[in-house]
């Protein structure tokens, strides 16, 4: 995760500029740019009678799908989540950032999934033996394979993640054929987030923090092109000035603690098989610097689900990550 091209829309703006940035990159699939240079958005697309062809623009031109797809094989995990949003349930998918194969959140939905490898590396064989009617995947993580992947069957891509998850939603609700519900979740998510808003008031104000453990002893502050970010710069909420920047994210050292005091601090780990991460978390939250910082000692600071508020990446994610900052803003 990590370059900056589209950011999260500001609320009330959701539905109409994420409907006009999904077209992005679009062009001819026989002839795949690999620049990452965006032709003119491309007008928007009609949901398809089940039976029918329909072409869907995406990262890497346009693709015709001939008929709403039943086998559909998904590598890229805020996908996984627009799939299970739409009520379709995947038949093949990669495994999750971590150390389980699935985010405890979206388990209870996956039964019986296959995987088929990880978003860096897919399983071509594994992925052709599913023999899919749609394969939906991601520019940044597999450019290099989309001609392979395009000829085990029509294959769609999202340009990246980070905080470019509404902008991705509509290019997979339009992959699956279910443009019109996809319309109907992004118009829930919107008027959500505007009534979140208003029951913030004054609140709107409040400074957030975002920390992430990751990998070994790799701490990360994100920023407003991360996920997390981009949803707290999508609501209104504030970040504190050394973190309010329009990029992904820095990894930084225990002397840079003092630029994660704000009003409110979430913190969110990545579990590794060796339990490095986690040394690593409790190091920081034992350190001096980390227990001289006003909200720490205003016990404002809250560990949250990593799938959920970083690595999932999906309109699901957004929905609990939401759940999360309700009950600790609101209470």
């Amino acid at each position: 995760m990590g370059i900056s091209i589209h950011k999260w829309p500001a609320a009330g703006l959701v539905l109409s500029l994420a409907l006009t940035l999904a077209a992005c990159g679009s062009g001819s699939v026989s002839a795949p740019s690999g620049s990452g240079s965006a032709p003119a958005p491309a007008a928007p697309v009609t949901q398809a009678d089940a039976g029918k062809p329909y072409t869907v623009q995406h990262a890497m031109g346009e693709t015709t799908i001939k008929e709403t797809p039943k086998r559909v094989v998904v590598l890229v995990n805020d996908a996984v989540e627009a799939a299970l949003s739409l009520d379709v349930k995947p038949i093949g998918m990669v495994k999750a950032w971590g150390v389980e194969p699935m985010y405890e959140h979206l388990k209870s939905k996956l039964d019986g999934v296959q995987i088929v490898g990880d978003e860096n590396q897919p399983n071509l064989e594994a992925i052709a033996a599913l023999k899919p009617d749609l394969i939906i995947g991601n520019k940044l993580r597999q450019e290099k394979i989309y001609d392979q992947l395009s000829s085990i069957a029509p294959t769609v891509f999202s340009t990246r993640t980070n905080s470019d998850v509404l902008i991705n939603y509509k290019v997979y609700a339009a992959a699956l054929n279910k443009k019109e519900e996809g319309d109907k979740q992004l118009d829930a998510f919107d008027k959500r987030i505007q009534a979140f808003r208003a029951k913030l008031g004054d609140k709107i104000n409040t400074k957030v923090s975002l920390v992430r453990f990751y990998v070994g002893d790799k701490v990360r502050v994100h920023y407003a092109d991360s996920f997390g970010g981009g949803l707290i710069k999508l609501i209104g909420l504030q970040r504190p000035a050394a973190q309010d920047k329009t990029t992904f994210a820095d990894i930084i050292g225990k002397e840079r603690i003092p630029d994660l005091e704000a009003d409110m601090l979430f913190y969110f780990t990545l579990a590794d098989e060796k339990g490095e991460t986690t040394k690593t978390e409790e190091q920081w939250l034992n350190d001096p610097l980390w227990k001289n910082l006003e909200v720490v000692k205003k016990g404002k600071v809250y560990r949250v689900n990593d799938g959920i508020w970083n690595s999932s990446g999906g309109l699901i994610a957004a929905n609990l990550m939401l759940d999360d900052l309700e009950k600790y803003m609101l209470k």
